[in-house]
């Protein structure tokens, strides 16, 4: 390969590197969210795999700790709406972190 030719190669890599119309749908959906290169981290992680996300972003053991962490004996319906659990759930939690 000729100077010429490596130059050329290096600069169609450099185009492609940043052109976010030319990735897949959900890799063009990711790089318009946090950036091509972010998307290329997670190309290069999960690539080929099918990958679910949770619905919520923390674990439920650390959400009932910030509950129980957070609750006043008076503040179930903040809770509740702060979390999204329903209030039932919040007193749940509560009720079982006293038996404990």
């Amino acid at each position: 390969m000729s100077m010429d030719e490596r130059t050329l190669k290096e600069q169609d890599t450099e185009l492609m590197k940043n052109e976010i119309n030319g990735l897949n749908e959900v890799y063009r959906e990711i790089a318009n969210e946090i950036g091509i290169e972010n998307a290329r981290i997670i190309h290069k992680m999960f690539h080929g795999t099918q990958v679910s996300f949770p619905g919520r972003l923390y674990s439920k053991e650390y959400t009932h700790r910030a509950i129980i962490r957070e609750y006043n004996g008076k503040n179930i319906l903040k809770l509740a709406k702060k979390y999204d659990y329903s209030e039932r759930s919040i007193w749940r939690i509560i009720r079982t972190s006293k038996t404990k």
